[in-house]
């Protein structure tokens, strides 16, 4: 059995980390860190464990995993292993946006396992892309490999509340959020830098702007994009197009009916739905964002790098009702 840790477990992600670790074949969790649990039991904040684990919460690093998962704030990951020293053979996988860029990288591997799965499957530190980034370039990839994004994208994509973590603020309390939606951080949001670098990595010729408006949904997990740009392509070479790119990856589906966001909520899925409007090619893009957008793509690449069953721990069922 690997043995892993995880730090910074008391958040919305670090608890989905908990969960899916608990039951997965291949691992034993070591140690779970909080600074503000430390000595409680993790049921005592994560209430669905409930039944699942007596484990309790530390504030001590252990140096006896094999693997480590980083689920803090953003900035806190590299203040962290500034601080912390890390042997050398453990691997690291960081749901921070850390060291997502090639600027900050370093040696992390970006850890979208439909772009960069050999890669990661060689890495030793993995950087989780983040969940807006992973809804939009599932709607991307398969167009820019083949070299068939000619004009401006234009997303509008909708979250989930717990998208901004747990620690409440003016945006996520009940009262404001219940019923009600809302714009932010339109044009400038800072997942688009990853778009960016991933598309450029498939397409270095792309130069195009991607004009992303992100909103704030009344409920409280999953991600739905709309995307579309100029596509020269039929609907039916487009669809063949995506069905060919993910082929290998038993995550991410087309769908051949419109999706929705209660299709992918508690899964590691992507699903896709393609359409083509006189010159327009629109693809919809739902996934968890809690999954496939954090914790469920984390154990998809942990599952890579130790060559386990790349869906071990993740055969989950949508709560579609």
């Amino acid at each position: 059995m690997i043995r892993a840790g995880i730090v910074g477990g008391a958040g919305y992600v670090g608890g989905e980390v908990v969960r899916l670790l608990l039951h997965h074949p291949e691992i034993t969790i070591k140690y779970v860190s909080s600074q503000s649990q430390a000595g409680k039991k993790i049921y005592d904040t994560h209430r669905d464990l409930i039944g699942s684990t007596e484990l309790t919460f530390t504030n001590k690093y252990d140096t006896e995993v094999e693997v480590l998962f980083l689920c803090m704030g953003h900035g806190k990951s590299s203040e962290y292993l500034n601080k912390v020293k890390v042997p050398d053979d453990v691997v690291i996988i960081d749901l921070s946006r850390d060291f997502r860029l090639t600027a900050d990288a370093g040696d992390f591997v970006y850890g979208l396992c439909e772009l960069n799965k050999v890669a990661i499957q060689q890495a030793q530190h993995i950087a989780n892309p983040g969940c807006f980034a992973t809804c939009i370039q599932l709607a991307l990839l398969p167009m820019a490999a083949a070299q068939k994004l000619n004009s401006e994208v234009h997303v509008t994509a909708i979250t989930g509340s717990t998208g901004a973590g747990q620690k409440p603020v003016a945006t996520t309390h009940f009262s404001w959020r219940n019923n009600n939606v809302s714009i932010y951080k339109a044009f400038t949001h800072q997942h688009l830098g990853e778009i960016h670098q991933s598309v450029g990595q498939l397409d270095s010729s792309f130069d195009q702007d991607i004009n992303f408006i992100p909103m704030r949904g009344d409920f409280t997990r999953g991600i739905f994009a709309s995307v579309y740009f100029d596509c020269e392509l039929s609907e039916e070479a487009a669809i063949e197009a995506y069905t060919e790119y993910y082929s290998d990856s038993p995550f991410v589906h087309v769908s051949s009916t419109p999706i929705s966001v209660k299709d992918v909520v508690n899964t590691n899925n992507g699903l896709l739905y393609i359409s083509k409007h006189g010159k327009k090619l629109r693809i919809e893009s739902a996934i968890d964002n809690l999954q496939k957008g954090a914790a469920g793509q984390a154990v998809q690449n942990m599952n890579l790098v130790f060559g386990f069953d790349e869906t071990a721990g993740l055969r989950l069922k949508p709560s579609a009702f």
